[in-house]
């Protein structure tokens, strides 16, 4: 029987966890060499591409020294954390992965906690160790620090560590000596992590996440923990309160390389895709048929955050998306929930208004930003934060918010900070940057990363992890800009624009269609403007030389998704279509 080592890297955004497995993937020779090859293999989700963040847990499967090692790719950001839980349940031990100049970030210390108290055996990576100014020895402190904060067992404290460069393609023990590829790597996972059991006795398979194909429909992913599943066999699904049903395999593959192998049957310790079970909610156990015994379900973090979708009943509704209907817009965020955990939706008192609760700013927008490219149209509320009400008090969620800033712009830092409710915990140099980490409710996180930016000539680097909920702290005062709205429908001309410059900054470009309510800029102002943009110049017949000087309009401003999420007020509307994002005013007289 074959040795099996299941692992999942883990570590903060943007510390390399793709990469490596990109690295594992070439040592392993899976891919043909004929092909054409591109980076961050596992990153196949067009968005994912764009932003450079994984958000769907991946699974690849290598052969070293005849040992099967079963790698899972998770999600670095907080907002997925509901990914990365799950994936968990399926590994023996963890890769963390740890940046040498940066060392643990929030996002480490929360998945870094998630696989200590499953017990799982961690192999220590720093990563990066050709970056300028960077400290292994001091990162290794740290990390031993950080498991010794979680309460990590000593058989976990005593970890190994590898120190390399991903992107480079090589890791060896000694940071000073670098070698030519990755082995090192690869020989402590198959003599450090456990090497995964074969459990005797009746069938047990959890499943821990799910994959959609057209021709067999939904399919189930996990691992086996005891016994075996065999082809064509009966078995019963455990599902939540108590309900069995009886189910039957129609296939099973396992992973093997970059894709998944069909075989007649899987043992125990594997990790394997399940075809022909219907009706299966993630957190269901596939056991015995006789005697079935149900595993302990996931529990999964809850959500944190909530913001109010509904149909898309602007003036320019329908021009541009092929789904705009409420019952197109039901459908879409109840399938979403059978594959996406953390999410949650309900529905209003409308029949055309739903409230969808998630873990963040970022896990919300990727399900907006997936739903426009699929051709949604949509409108959304200002994300609101989900206030609880735990020993008769009023509790909201924290944040940890950790910014690296260069020393001089770190008092602006504070101050914005301060002013959002935000409570200065550490400030230390690290390198040239100045490190400074705060307590801050989660309201106050919406719209500060881009005041942040704006302050700091884009240097900072934001990043913040929720830390639990704790006494509201009060109203957060706001010296927000009043909004410049059109008070016309038709096309916006250069003219008008002209003239209104210096009332504020605009949004628009001249000659862009626009409709009554529709946010077209921000007042320099504290209250609204409603604004004629389509009016153009008189004309008569008179022409004097100089009177006609072309006009000079500055570029408008450009927002993303998620800027235009978190710029909204209250009483205003975020309309999102596969080619435009527009804030308008809710009721506009």
């Amino acid at each position: 029987m074959q040795s099996i080592r299941n692992i999942a890297i883990i570590a903060h955004v943007d510390h390399g966890k793709t990469t490596l497995v990109d690295k594992i993937i070439d040592q392993a020779k899976i891919l043909d060499e004929r092909k054409e090859r591109t980076d961050l293999l596992l990153d196949n989700n067009d968005l994912e591409r764009e932003r450079g963040i994984t958000i769907l847990s991946k699974n690849v499967s290598v052969n070293y020294k005849g040992v099967k090692i079963n790698i899972i790719d998770t999600p670095g950001h907080a907002d997925f954390g509901g990914e990365v839980e799950r994936v968990l349940k399926m590994a023996d031990g963890v890769l963390l992965l740890v940046d040498a100049f940066e060392g643990p970030m929030p996002q480490t210390r929360f998945v870094l906690g998630k696989a200590l108290e499953l017990g799982l055996t961690p192999i220590v990576v720093v990563n990066k160790v050709d970056k300028e100014n960077c400290t292994p020895d001091l990162v290794h402190e740290k990390v031993f620090d950080l498991m010794f904060a979680l309460e990590a067992t000593e058989e976990q404290l005593d970890f190994t560590t590898i120190y390399g460069s991903a992107k480079n393609g090589w890791m060896s023990t000694d940071w000073q000596d670098p070698k030519e590829n990755i082995l090192d790597l690869l020989d402590a996972v198959v003599e450090t992590i456990p090497e995964a059991p074969y459990n005797e006795g009746t069938p047990q398979m959890q499943i821990t996440s799910l994959d959609f194909s057209a021709f067999t429909g939904r399919i189930a992913i996990g691992r086996v923990f005891r016994g075996d599943l065999e082809v064509g066999k009966d078995y019963t699904l455990c599902k939540a309160d108590g309900v069995q049903k009886k189910v039957r395999i129609k296939e099973l593959h396992v992973f093997e390389g970059m894709g998944k192998v069909q075989v007649d049957k899987v043992r125990s310790g594997d990790i394997c895709a399940v075809t022909g079970v219907e009706g299966f909610e993630i957190g269901d156990t596939i056991a015995d048929l006789e005697n079935p015994e149900a595993l302990e379900r996931i529990e999964v973090d809850q959500p944190t955050m909530s913001m109010l979708f509904t149909i898309n009943n602007s003036p320019f509704f329908g021009k541009e998306g092929k789904f705009v209907t409420s019952r197109h817009l039901r459908d879409r965020l109840y399938k979403e929930l059978e594959k996406n955990l953390a999410l949650r939706v309900e529905d209003t008192d409308t029949e055309d208004k739903f409230n969808v609760f998630g873990r963040g700013i970022l896990h919300l927008s990727v399900l907006i930003e997936t739903m426009r490219r699929e051709g949604y149209e949509l409108q959304v509320g200002r994300p609101q934060v989900i206030i609880k009400e735990i020993d008769g008090k009023k509790c909201e969620p924290y944040e940890t918010l950790v910014v690296d800033v260069p020393e001089e712009s770190s008092s602006k830092v504070v101050n914005l900070v301060s002013l959002a409710k935000g409570d200065l915990m550490v400030m230390e140099p690290k390198g040239d940057l100045q490190h400074l980490e705060f307590d801050i409710p989660s309201r106050g996180l919406i719209g500060l990363r881009n005041k942040l930016l704006t302050a700091t000539a884009g240097e900072a680097i934001i990043n913040h992890r929720l830390r639990g909920y704790d006494v509201y702290k009060g109203e957060i005062g706001s010296q927000k800009n009043g909004a410049i709205v059109s008070s016309e429908t038709g096309k916006a001309t250069a003219y008008a624009i002209d003239r209104l410059q210096d009332r504020g900054k605009f949004f628009i470009d001249p000659n862009q269609e626009i409709y009554k309510g529709q946010v077209v800029g921000e007042n320099s102002r504290q209250e609204d403007m409603g604004v004629n943009l389509i009016k153009g110049k008189k004309l008569t017949n008179v022409r004097a030389s100089g009177s006609d000087d072309g006009v000079k309009i500055a570029p408008k401003i450009d927002f993303s998704l998620e800027e235009c999420m978190e710029y909204i007020r209250d009483d205003e509307f975020l309309e999102v279509t596969p080619e435009s994002l527009r804030m308008r005013k809710i009721n506009f007289r």
